[in-house]
């Protein structure tokens, strides 16, 4: 694929990772501000500060309220078990579930959609965005990736609705298990408004990635959630 055709700040994003990736910018290191990174690239500030909230998204930098944007340490990781549908966890607690789209695009993944999703440079992904709710209260702000290429023939509507239902009743995978990382963070202005909270507010940020019965990721969810409106259930046995 021509390189003109990926847009300004994927590539931006793959130029920063890549950074990140071989510590040319440290971990717990403060980045240079929207306006530094804006000047480097020769791009506008809304430019940088998207290809900087995709990065904050993978959770490769995290924002400190007041503070500024430094590259995110590394955790400690607890594996969860089972996976299921934000439309089951909501049912299973007597709520009503219910999804407001945001914004649903088919683009060229980034270098880390492209890592989690094990696609080659010319694949295209479709990503949706959308708000969660339960019983009508906001949830959580969801970004999902999934390969194009799976999604042939499936309609706008079952991918959004009831997307593993659709992809088990159509033949074309059945869900396995999913990895999943949960870290703690705050929410911006723009995830503040949509989740109807506070800017600087704490929220839940989980990052999974999907896999099918033939062990192939067909699905990376960045999610925000509201601290105090969910919780993750963890039981280990001895």
């Amino acid at each position: 694929m021509p390189d003109g055709k990926i847009p300004v700040y994927i590539k931006i994003h793959n130029q920063m990772r890549e950074w990140i990736t071989q510590e040319k910018w440290q971990e717990g290191e403060k980045i240079p501000s929207e306006r530094q990174l804006a000047k480097t690239f020769d791009v506008s500030r809304m430019t940088a500060r998207q290809a900087v909230n995709t990065l904050v998204a993978d959770g490769l930098l995290e924002r400190r309220v007041g503070s500024g944007t430094y590259v995110s340490a590394k955790k400690v990781r607890e594996k969860m078990s089972g996976v299921s549908s934000f439309t089951e966890t909501v049912e299973r607690s007597g709520k009503k579930p219910s999804s407001q789209l945001i914004s649903y695009y088919v683009k060229t993944p980034s270098d880390s959609e492209t890592e989690k999703l094990r696609l080659e440079s010319e694949d295209k992904v479709i990503v949706l965005e959308r708000v969660r709710y339960a019983d009508g209260v906001p949830i959580c702000f969801e970004e999902a990736t999934i390969p194009a290429s799976i999604a042939k023939g499936l309609s706008k509507e079952s991918i959004t609705k009831q997307l593993y239902q659709t992809l088990k009743e159509q033949g074309v995978l059945d869900v396995s298990y999913a990895e999943q990382t949960i870290s703690a963070g705050w929410a911006s202005e723009a995830v503040a408004e949509m989740l109807n909270i506070n800017r600087g507010d704490s929220i839940l940020m989980l990052r999974q990635v999907t896999y099918s019965q033939e062990d192939v990721p067909f699905e990376y969810v960045r999610a925000k959630y509201v601290g105090e409106r969910y919780e993750f259930y963890l039981r280990s046995n001895k």
